[in-house]
């Protein structure tokens, strides 16, 4: 997404950037202590300086993403081992995903509390086609047995830790996701669903959509509906 420069999470909608419409849900709700920041490190007087603007409350700690998407999420596990006891819930969220809700949130929570892990899925709508290296086709899961894996992936504190500590010493530093790299270490994996408005928006279009979706929410509050 052309932004000139700007990494995404910065680009604002109606005078707030992106990342604070997500903060927003997690610093709202009754149920989150605390929220640890992994930022590009360029930025991050910046994310300061907007964290007070909007007067959000609970962050604890800022740190400097990594070179990989795993690494900066272990980065935030971190800081947030500083801060919270090891069975902590730890809800692990996309700076550029603000489409969830509070209840998507309190779900994770629950489920971990019951099961160790929660990832927050959307249904699959189109069919997905596994192919090798060549291009060819090797597998068609059924839809029906198939989801789409979003955010927030949650864990126990101490569980997710062990594992990127693990996979650090396996040489493996860019791992997809945080379901990915539990999966490949045998780990227990439950699902919760969210809304299926729930996208990463790391395209223009996903701007768009974001933009329509939240103007929608906007005007059923308008009407009362």
């Amino acid at each position: 997404m052309n932004s000139q420069d700007k990494p995404k999470q910065f680009l604002e909608l109606y005078g707030k950037p992106i990342i604070i419409h997500t903060i927003e849900l997690f610093d709202k709700h009754p149920e989150i202590d605390g929220i640890v920041i992994s930022c590009v490190a360029e930025w991050i007087g910046y994310l300061k300086e907007i964290l007070t603007r909007f007067h959000i409350k609970k962050v604890r700690n800022i740190v400097p993403g990594g070179e990989t998407g795993q690494l900066s999420i272990f980065n935030g596990l971190e800081a947030a081992e500083k801060h919270f006891p090891a069975d902590s819930v730890v809800l692990i969220h996309d700076g550029v995903r603000p489409l969830i809700n509070e209840k998507t949130i309190t779900d994770n929570i629950q489920q971990v509390n019951k099961c160790r892990s929660a990832i927050t899925t959307a249904p699959t709508v189109e069919t997905f086609v596994v192919v090798d290296d060549n291009l060819s086709v090797v597998e068609i899961p059924k839809r029906s047995s198939s989801k789409l894996a979003k955010a927030p992936q949650s864990f126990i504190l101490s569980d997710i830790l062990e594992v990127h500590r693990q996979a650090q010493k396996d040489n493996i530093f860019s791992s997809i996701d945080s379901c990915t790299l539990m999966n490949l270490y045998n780990k227990p994996l439950t699902l919760i669903e969210g809304p299926v408005e729930n996208i990463k928006i790391t395209t223009p279009t996903d701007f768009y959509i974001f933009r329509a979706i939240f103007e929608a929410r906007e005007n059923k509050q308008i009407a009362g509906i």
